[in-house]
């Protein structure tokens, strides 16, 4: 029972931040969920289309899981996961707090600023690097293979996404972007840089 409250805990401060930050962004006028609108070429706009789906898709997985999920008999693994949960927790929310007004929710088509300092001085994607920190979270607490699939899908998906927003950033800041990529990792920032 500790676990399922801990996982829901975890996912709701995750989810908190979230939409704080769409909230407290809208009351300033900024858009920030740009995800699947706008004048973006196709390619972007399905693939965003398709990774709103698959998040969306494994929130609910997820909940179900730790509602009706006998969960995990391994104490290692319930343990891991929740140590796991709330890294991607505080990834995600530095990463947005370090943003600032520049976060974004998809592509956006308004140029906003290159934030390198912070946790993004560690990693390019850390929000990316919450959200998938967090679908492992989850499948080590209450594993079940509907729930394994539709996070890898949501991971391959969020991945498809940085490729995409790592091209955007290219052209919307050349080679300030470029030097940027070349001292700091997509992801994980202690394995070799490409």
């Amino acid at each position: 029972m500790i676990y399922r409250i801990a996982a829901i805990m975890i996912l709701a401060t995750f989810y908190l931040f979230y939409f704080a930050k769409l909230v407290i962004q809208k009351r300033q006028s900024i858009k920030t969920n740009q995800m699947g609108v706008g004048n973006k070429p196709r390619k972007v706009l399905v693939i965003e289309r398709v990774m709103s789906v698959a998040t969306v898709l494994t929130v609910v997985f997820e909940v179900w899981s730790i509602i009706w999920s006998k969960g995990s008999s391994n104490l290692g693994l319930q343990i891991a996961g929740v140590a796991i949960g709330i890294a991607a927790v505080v990834i995600f929310a530095l990463a947005t707090i370090t943003m600032k007004n520049s976060w974004r929710v998809g592509i956006p088509e308004e140029k906003t600023s290159l934030i390198t300092n912070g946790i993004y001085g560690w990693s390019r994607n850390p929000a990316f690097v919450g959200f998938d920190l967090l679908y492992l979270s989850v499948c080590l607490m209450f594993f079940n293979i509907p729930l394994l699939l539709v996070s890898i899908w949501a991971a391959v998906m969020l991945h498809l996404q940085i490729l995409q927003e790592e091209e955007h950033m290219q052209k919307m800041f050349g080679e300030e972007y470029a030097a940027y990529c070349k001292n700091v990792n997509r992801c994980i920032p202690w394995f070799p840089r490409k």
